[in-house]
């Protein structure tokens, strides 16, 4: 079994930063692609950033520049550095991996979602 668990969400002003981390744990080999995703009140979900196993990094637009995605892959974890927030990033923030199995399968996780409130 797989667990993916983001941590670091609250309540933040804007122009401020925050950082989430996503822990896999469970029967993994190894992480493939990982990547953040958000989803905002009345709106479909949406890819924020990702990153491959080599490092290689895509950003949506709307982050780009203020937001880092980055990858611990000795501890399976995925972080991402939120900085010049803004109340639009407001959203329930979730990850998402694709891992390799210690039985040699291939499975795709999300986590169960942390909050992000960018308000003054």
């Amino acid at each position: 079994q797989v667990q993916l668990v983001e941590s670091g969400g609250g309540l933040v002003q804007p122009g401020g930063s925050l950082r989430l981390s996503c822990a896999a744990s469970g029967n993994i080999l190894s992480a493939d692609a990982m990547g953040w995703y958000r989803q905002a009140p009345g709106k479909e979900r949406e890819l924020v950033a990702t990153i491959a196993s080599g490092g290689r990094t895509n950003y949506a637009d709307s982050v780009k520049g203020r937001f880092t995605i980055s990858r611990d892959d000795a501890k399976i974890t995925m972080y991402l550095q939120m900085n010049s927030l803004k109340p639009e990033d407001t959203a329930v923030y979730y990850c998402n991996a694709k891992v390799i199995l210690t039985t040699l399968g291939i499975g795709n996780y999300w986590g169960q979602g942390t909050q992000v409130t960018v308000s003054s």
